[in-house]
């Protein structure tokens, strides 16, 4: 646990404690530029005993510390950034550092084949799809038990597994559903309808972002470029409905907010729809209605030696 507490983000409010009350000191205490020295003629405060400033300053920190929290959860509510979810770690009977987990009998076998793809002195390269494996078995999400487990297996401290898992927004730290919906929130989808497409699923699946619909089935997160841009706007679809053996991970592009919908219909009734473009005047990423240039092969060059030509 001593490590958990102190080498990662989970659990950091004691190592920090000292930084905020500096903080805090600063800036509940300095007089505003506006404010002048005193004058002489005006009496001077009493003394206050140490006991009793510790007390005052702990209070004004507290309040402080209060009102900075409640702004960063303001600017939470409104970012459109996936780092909306969770950064850090809070203990809770399903998700702490005691919970025993290990990969079960069928994927032990899939973990000695991803460690065989590695030098065995560099077990700890195969973190990420040891980490999505681990994400697959324990339906769609991470606890630190998962992480700690695979730390064990490539046989590094734990914090370098909590790194990784931080660090790609792919890795979910709090449970999904069944069917985790990701809405590409760069750029390009921007333009094209990604807000809409976003305000349409939360609306009908009535869940907020990165939460859970009540019977399990469902959730709707937002991450940056999947990188099919010239299918703006797009969804992914993460099934982890049956697990690590029927998992998938599918695109869903040119999407509108009534197909999504459709879509989230369709997969309630356990139905597999076709992944990629919703268009239907469209052929992968080609353009609606057909190519209307480069219609036949292309002439060859008249000769390979560029000189002789």
């Amino acid at each position: 646990m001593a490590h958990l507490r102190t080498a990662h983000p989970v659990n950091v409010r004691k190592s920090r404690r000292g930084i905020h009350l500096v903080l805090c000191i600063h800036f509940c205490l300095r007089p505003p530029n506006s404010v002048s020295a005193p004058s002489p003629s005006v009496p001077a405060l009493p003394a206050v005993s140490r006991h009793n400033l510790g007390k005052m300053l702990g209070r004004l920190a507290a309040t402080r510390l209060l009102e900075i929290r409640q702004a960063f959860r303001r600017a939470a509510q409104t970012s459109r950034s996936f780092s909306t979810a969770l950064n850090y770690h809070i203990d809770s009977p399903d998700n702490n550092p005691d919970m025993p987990w290990e990969f079960n009998s069928q994927n032990q076998e899939k973990v000695k084949e991803i460690i065989s793809h590695y030098p065995s002195n560099y077990k700890q390269s195969a973190v990420i799809p040891l980490l999505d494996l681990a994400q697959q078995q324990h339906g769609g999400w991470l606890p630190v038990s998962a992480m700690n487990a695979v730390a064990k297996v490539i046989e590094v401290a734990p914090i370098r597994v909590y790194e990784v898992a931080t660090f790609y927004s792919m890795f979910n730290r709090t449970p999904v559903g069944k069917y985790h919906l990701l809405v590409c929130g760069t750029t390009p989808c921007m333009i094209r309808g990604s807000r809409e497409i976003e305000d349409a699923l939360l609306k009908h699946l009535g869940v907020k972002r990165n939460e859970v619909t009540k019977d399990g089935l469902f959730s709707v997160g937002e991450m940056e470029c999947m990188g099919s841009c010239v299918n703006a706007p797009m969804i992914t679809v993460a099934d982890y409905s049956s697990g690590s053996e029927g998992y998938s991970y599918n695109y869903y592009e040119d999407v509108t907010p009534k197909r999504v919908v459709e879509i989230v219909e369709l997969l309630r009734k356990g139905e597999k729809l076709p992944p990629g473009t919703q268009n239907a005047k469209r052929i992968m990423s080609g353009p609606e209605g057909g190519n209307t240039t480069l219609l036949t092969d292309p002439k060859p060059p008249p000769c390979r030696d560029l000189d002789a030509c």
